[in-house]
Order: structure tokens, then sequence, then C-alpha cells
């Protein structure tokens, strides 16, 4: 976790050769642990309003259950989606690795979520607002998913960044494909001028024409231009691939989003309502962001 959370388990250049230093059997351990750590701090509104009933005991069993299983079926339903869009921008990660990169998405949005837990956990015994938990939990959550996403999307822009040239071969960087294209030029350039040095003394028998050295001056600086302006054409097709792959996953991330924020909605309740009888599941109503939006209504006085 400490590696993940100072980002030394992403190495840029082993990411670019599709492998990752990480391993992904201890961060899913650690990813339940601190899942049902979290779950654990939501529970706690409904052991103090409660008061130590049957249900508030099984509240706080089902919110630490709940909980890890939530996270879980969220990168299930959406790994496909990323893995496709992994293949579709060019970047080389296999389905392990990537498995692995997802592991330490969920890890860092979990590790962020526990510290919140403590926080949570005193505003449930200090207050009895239920629509103020809500809103409190959904900002946990939607702060931790913010910057686990964050680290996915920099990860997958080091990715980006190493995108193959289109038409160029794939072992050759960008410096050595510039340097390339230099030195041609240069060469091209020492070409003419040993042409024209080794043509000095022929010109000094014979008459010279006029213009003759002012075109070939105009011929080196034309080639030099030439691989300028390939050059910049080469480097402003890498710039519209990085803007459309930066487009593609972060459309991904809204569907992440989405997904996760509606999975909630499907295995509430987590935290307890205090005037409800305790149920593993709710009946399929409304919606997540409804329920957010009438609980700050509801928060606010409206």
């Amino acid at each position: 976790m400490d590696e993940v959370l100072r980002g030394r388990g992403t190495v840029p250049s082993e990411l670019i050769r599709g492998e990752l230093r990480l391993t992904a059997r201890p961060l899913l351990i650690a990813s339940v642990v601190l899942a049902m750590s979290y779950g654990v701090c939501m529970s706690v509104f409904a052991l103090v309003r409660g008061a130590g009933s049957s249900d508030a005991w099984i509240q706080l069993l089902a919110s630490t259950v709940k909980l890890p299983v939530l996270f879980l079926a969220t990168f299930v339903v959406t790994l496909p989606s990323l893995y496709v869009f992994n293949v579709l921008m060019g970047a080389k990660l296999s389905p392990k690795a990537l498995l692995r990169l997802i592991a330490a998405m969920g890890a860092v949005i979990l590790a962020v979520l526990a510290s919140f837990g403590p926080i949570v956990a005193f505003f449930s015994v200090s207050t009895t607002s239920y629509p103020f938990m809500i809103v409190l939990n959904v900002t946990a959550c939607g702060i931790a998913g913010v910057l686990g996403l964050a680290f996915l999307l920099r990860t997958l822009g080091w990715l980006v960044s190493a995108l193959d040239e289109p038409g160029m071969p794939e072992a050759e960087p960008d410096a050595v494909a510039v340097d390339r294209i230099t030195t041609d030029t240069g060469s091209e350039q020492a070409g003419l001028e040993e042409e024209t040095t080794g043509s000095a003394e022929g010109q000094a028998l014979a008459p010279a024409e006029d213009g003759e050295p002012a075109r070939d001056a105009f011929d080196a600086d034309r080639a030099v231009d030439d691989a300028g302006a390939e050059r910049d054409e080469i480097a402003a097709l890498r710039e519209a691939d990085r803007r459309r792959a930066k487009l593609v996953f972060r459309v991904w991330v809204v569907i992440f989003s989405l997904v996760g924020a509606q999975m909630s909605w499907v295995l509430r309740p987590f935290i307890g309502h205090p005037g409800m009888p305790f149920t593993w599941f709710r009946n399929r109503e409304s919606n997540f962001f409804l329920s957010v939006l009438r609980a700050l209504g509801q928060l606010l006085g409206g």
C-alpha cells in the first residue's frame, strides 16, 4: 500500500513495456480489509440510534460485508470496457497488468475512504440527522473516488505519452527518430557542400554559371525546412493521439463513477434508516442521484 500511495509501484518505463511491479493479491486483500473497516464506521450511526438492538448489530455486519462487494462488483462490471479502451488507444498493458492497475486504483480509493472512517464515526456519534450522514458519506466516497481515478488517469497518461508514432517502427523512440531526420538532413547538406567544394577547382578552370552557388544554398535550406516540417507534422499527430486517448479514458472514468454510484443504490442500505426496520436490500425504486438530491433538500430544510 505504501508503494502504491507513493507511486513506486507504477514506474513509467515498466508501464511502457506492458509490465507492472505490483501484484494483485496483496492489493485485493488490503482493499477488502480497508472496505470492511469503512463499513464498520458507516454503521456506527445505526448502533448509536438503535441503542445496541439486534437490528443495529445486523446492520453493522451487513455494511461490513457489502462494502467490499460494492467495490469488487463495480470493478468486475467496468474492467472489460477499460481493457477495450486500453487496446484501442494503443496502450500495451496486458490483461494481467491491467488487472493489477485496477487493483492499485481500488486500493488507493479504499485507503482514502478508510482514512475518512474515524471522521464518519465521530459525526455518527455527534449528530441525529440521517440526511446529513447520507451527504457526509457520499462526499467521502466522492473525494476518495476522485483521488483514485486521478491515480489511474495519471498512470494511463504515462502510457498515452508513449503511443507509437503513425508509420514509424515500434522500437524507435521520438528522440532517435528526430536525430535520424536531423542526421539525414545534415548528410544531404554536407554532400551538397562537398560537391560544391570538390568542384571548386573545375569551376576555377571553367566559367561559372550565374546563380549556381545560390541555388545550392537554397536547396540545402529547403531540405532543412522539409525535415522541420516533417517533425512538426509527426508531433501534431502524436499530440492529437494523446488528446483522443485522454478523452476516451476520461469517458471510462465517468462510466466507472456512474456504475459505482448505482451499484451502491442497488446494495443499500449501508447506514441504516432510523425509522425503518433492518433489511439486507431495499426494493428497487428511484436511483442514487435522486436519493442524494432528496437528502440534500431535507438537510437544507426543503
